[in-house]
């Protein structure tokens, strides 16, 4: 009959995927670098009950219930696209990622939503599978560019251009520190701040910093701290943000590598894991209202466990 709903799936084996926060463009990078960070959202499969998505952590008392929530979204395209019905399946959303951010919270319910899916139908006859590449594919359409998603899918260092991704890893000998406001800022509004026309020169200039910072993070040269500095979409955004503004003025003047997390208003610093002041430091700097969180370079990405219910367990791209 067109237009039934698929038959209730039994839920045999417990599907769980951990997604971590990203940081993109890393100061001149715009829209190009971003990198995946230890702090996460996690979801998982679960028998249909009155909730579509039970959501948990941050945006507990915001996100949807139903089907228009991120995570449900994401999870039926990927059936979609897969070319199978959508499995008629609750889904249980928990994370650490603060929303609104400039944390990458958005990309992280999307991929994990299709990443659910893709290992929930893995194996489905006639179904279609994406490998990482075509799963960033997938997600970036949901926010509008790949370079989140990218760090979401994939852990690490990313570089997105002209359709491709090249994944690095980041430096060992570096160690992100995240500067976390209490204020809030939509990244659509945050994207409307940024001016249509930039000066030439301007644009050469973040580009070859882009290309420092990039070296860097990945440990093919010395770190500059400096190079993080950018002139492209920070200045309206800091206009907007002052208080952002201020903090990464100031971690600058201390010598410390400092950016707004993606579209911000959190921070990202960089600084060398052998430093024991510097945390010190970035607190002094940020003061009231900012919460320092040090955190480390996630390097596995969206990753699938799928427990049985005999007990066995697995992890899984």
């Amino acid at each position: 009959m067109s237009g039934a709903r698929p038959p209730v799936t039994t839920v045999t084996d417990a599907l769980t995927v951990r997604v971590p926060a990203t940081s993109a463009n890393l100061g001149p990078g715009f829209d190009a670098l971003a990198v995946a960070l230890d702090v996460h959202m996690t979801a998982s499969v679960a028998e249909r009950d009155r909730c579509r998505v039970h959501v948990d952590g941050c945006g507990v008392d915001e996100l949807p219930d139903d089907e228009g929530n991120l995570v449900w979204r994401a999870f039926a395209a990927y059936c979609g696209w897969a070319g199978v019905p959508v499995p008629d399946v609750s889904l249980r959303a928990s994370s650490d990622i603060p929303l609104e951010r400039g944390m990458g919270s958005s990309s992280a319910a999307a991929v994990a939503g299709a990443a659910l899916a893709r290992a929930l139908v893995a194996g489905t006859p006639g179904a279609r599978r994406a490998d990482d590449a075509e799963l960033v594919r997938l997600v970036a359409p949901f926010e509008g560019h790949a370079d989140n998603a990218a760090a979401a899918v994939l852990g690490g260092l990313v570089v997105c251009t002209n359709g491709r991704v090249l994944r690095l890893e980041p430096s060992a000998a570096l160690r992100p520190v995240l500067c976390i406001p209490e204020q809030r800022l939509a990244t659509s509004l945050a994207r409307g701040l940024l001016p249509d026309v930039v000066a030439h020169a301007d644009a050469a200039a973040n580009g070859a910093r882009a290309a420092v910072v990039l070296a860097g993070l990945a440990g093919a040269v010395a770190w500059d701290p400096a190079a993080m500095h950018d002139v492209l979409h920070e200045p309206a955004r800091f206009a907007a943000m002052p208080d952002s503004g201020r903090l990464v003025g100031t971690l600058r003047e201390a010598g410390v590598a400092a950016c707004l997390s993606g579209a911000g208003p959190a921070v990202l610093a960089v600084v060398a894991s052998g430093d024991p002041g510097v945390l010190a430091r970035i607190r002094a700097a940020a003061g009231h209202g900012w919460r320092v969180r040090p955190s480390r370079w996630d390097r596995s990405g969206a990753a699938v466990h799928r427990r049985a219910a005999v007990g066995c367990e697995d992890a899984t791209r």
